[in-house]
């Protein structure tokens, strides 16, 4: 159990819970706050890759091979699903260095529609533990923070070689109820978050042959989260969705008819405004679509900041007879944008229908509230893929 002001409860949690304690970790005391900006949205766990596969491949997923996952990475993957249907269920206990009640679980399923086509239903569910809510030193009831969002996607085969997909989702953040809260700037009632968005996508993949061997390249790419911005209070304050551009290729080298290898490269940028931390308090005005075009020019350093906001996945697959697999990846960020970067491995097993996934996260620095961050799925598949 965690006691916290509810002030405190909203900057962790919507600021950092995802991600930016990570960041928070490598910046020594007494750093220039100057040199720390990065990009802050509501639900940042829409960010965090849910699913083991992806996660032991330093969070790369746009492009690889299509699996249950795909409504995640890139609903225009669901095109090239072969099974008729396929389900994951994903765990992942979060920031366990800090607390032990807090965890990110994924559900996904998807039903082949036609050959080139599928639809699939997953739920993000996000549960941060039991919090104490403290106003003026008196305790409240204890309170259990929640996030979760249902997305129904569809992917649709264009060509051999070439799809699209789109995703709806309902999002719903209830970080601290129906509290009464009491500042300076007046008296007002928290109450749970609530947005819609969609996720766009579009994936190509051609089979090449290199030396004799087989060769697949692929391309991917995804908008996510573009959608209404949320509001926590009856003051009117409202932030972004962390609306997130997601491009990336992945190389598949098959050495021979028992071994294959996969390379993959993601790069994300948030499609988000900056927000200076001295106007954080501030309710910004700027609506969703303008926001997205200002994101791309509105960092305080120019030019080369911008190209700063990206972040870079690389994932490496090793596939033995499509029955056991090796992973590993590494993420980066750049320090003024928040700093991490970490190394990760995973393994995979696939039996007949069934199939596990495992991935570990190592990051850079010690003592990072990341550390030790284990992630499981656990796969069924009905006719179609081995």
């Amino acid at each position: 159990m965690n006691h916290i002001t509810f002030k405190s409860t909203l900057i962790c949690f919507l600021l950092v819970a995802a991600s930016g304690l990570s960041a928070l970790g490598q910046n020594s005391i007494g750093q220039n706050v100057e040199n720390y900006r990065p990009i802050t949205t509501a639900v940042p766990i829409l960010l965090v890759a849910p699913d083991a596969r992806a996660a032991g491949m330093g969070d790369a997923g746009v492009a690889t091979s299509p699996d249950a996952n795909s409504p995640y990475w890139n609903p225009a993957k669901l095109g090239f699903l072969e099974s008729d249907f396929e389900a994951s269920l994903s765990y992942t206990p979060w920031l366990g260095e800090i607390v032990n009640d807090m965890y990110l679980a994924y559900l996904s399923g998807h039903k082949r529609l036609t050959p080139n086509s599928s639809i699939a239903v997953s739920l993000m569910y996000f549960d941060l533990g039991e919090i104490v809510f403290s106003q003026t030193g008196t305790d409240q009831q204890p309170f259990n923070p929640k996030e979760y969002a249902v997305n129904v996607s569809y992917g649709q085969k264009l060509s051999e070689n070439l799809s699209l997909g789109v995703g709806a989702k309902y999002i719903r953040s209830n970080l601290a109820g129906n509290t009464n809260v009491v500042n300076p700037s007046g008296n007002y009632e928290s109450q749970p978050g609530n947005s819609a968005a969609v996720d766009l996508g579009i994936y190509y993949t051609n089979d090449l042959t290199l030396g004799g061997k087989n060769l697949n390249l692929a391309l991917g790419g995804n908008i996510s989260n573009l959608g209404a911005k949320i509001s926590y209070s009856t003051a009117g304050r409202k932030d972004f969705l962390p609306t997130n551009l997601r491009l990336g290729t992945a190389l598949t080298y098959e050495l021979d008819p028992y071994n294959k290898i996969t390379l993959a490269i993601d790069g994300n940028k948030l499609l988000v405004p900056y927000s200076a931390p001295e106007d954080a308090s501030s309710n910004d005005q700027t609506n969703v679509f303008s926001g997205i075009f200002k994101s791309f020019n509105d960092a305080p350093g120019g030019a080369s900041e911008e190209f700063k906001e990206i972040t870079l996945s690389t994932g490496l697959e090793y596939w033995y007879d499509n029955i056991f697999a090796a992973r590993t990846g590494y993420f980066y960020e750049n320090d003024l944008k928040g700093g991490r970067r970490y190394l990760t491995m995973g393994l995979g097993l696939r039996y007949q229908q069934f199939g596990l996934d495992a991935a570990y996260l190592i990051p850079n620095e010690q003592n990072n509230p990341l550390s030790k961050t284990i992630r499981f799925s656990l796969h069924f598949k009905f006719d179609g893929q081995e």
